[in-house]
């Protein structure tokens, strides 16, 4: 089981207004909040578009409070360098949308950058297995990507379970889960408890604008549930 206070919660910021954002970020409590999420997606990969680095360049600019990209974009090798020059946290790349996971993740970690990995539903999740020593971080998606709103798969949570004691039975213990999809206050404690380390959350966060009460309220969630 997860210790609720390893388990990171990183709001993502489509469930807000992307045009007031800039604003709205200076008030985030980086004691409250861990990181923020950033989904890159290029209307390819996934039908819809977001943002880019200009975006998120100048978003970075306005907080301390470290970012989690998630670029849900095709063949992301043709601009990874763009994101890397950000210096984020950490970089996210779908499994789905490349056929060099493992040099792209080589890649993340030479420019300082934590390197992801996302992993669809459709997708079995022990196809990652063979390249996990590249990851320091798999993204269980637990919707489709690339549509705000949907619920949360209940699906998602034997895999979760599936991937965690592969990594324990491995001794990939400093790999992280991270799970994005449909996570509210009602479910989070049995995300956490499945075994993600960090959790996704969008309208769950950004709802009403209070961002700072709501995440301090998902915390208590985890830690009402587990207790």
């Amino acid at each position: 089981m997860t210790d609720e206070k390893k388990a990171l919660i990183s709001p993502s910021i489509i469930a807000s207004s992307l045009s007031t954002m800039g604003e709205m970020v200076k008030d985030f409590d980086p004691a409250v909040i861990d990181l923020l999420h950033m989904d890159i997606m290029d209307g390819l990969f996934v039908p819809n578009l977001t943002f880019g680095p200009g975006y998120m360049a100048d978003l970075m600019s306005r907080t301390s409070i470290p970012f989690d990209v998630h670029l849900m974009i095709e063949t992301p090798e043709r601009s990874l360098d763009r994101y890397l020059e950000l210096k984020p946290w950490v970089v996210t790349v779908q499994y789905e949308s490349t056929r060099f996971p493992a040099r792209l993740m080589g890649l993340i970690r030479e420019a300082g950058a934590l390197s992801g990995l996302a992993v669809n539903p459709a997708t079995p999740i022990e196809s990652v297995y063979d390249i996990i020593p590249y990851a320091d971080m798999v993204l269980v998606m637990s919707v489709d990507p690339g549509f705000y709103g949907q619920p949360f798969m209940p699906a998602a949570l034997p895999r979760i379970e599936k991937l965690k004691d592969f990594l324990v039975r491995e001794g990939y213990n400093r790999v992280k889960i991270q799970v994005d999809g449909g996570i509210n206050r009602e479910n989070i404690g049995r995300v956490v408890k499945a075994g993600a380390d960090i959790i996704v959350a969008g309208n769950a966060a950004f709802k009403d604008g209070s961002v700072n009460r709501n995440v301090a309220e998902l915390k208590a969630a985890i830690r009402e549930f587990l207790s």
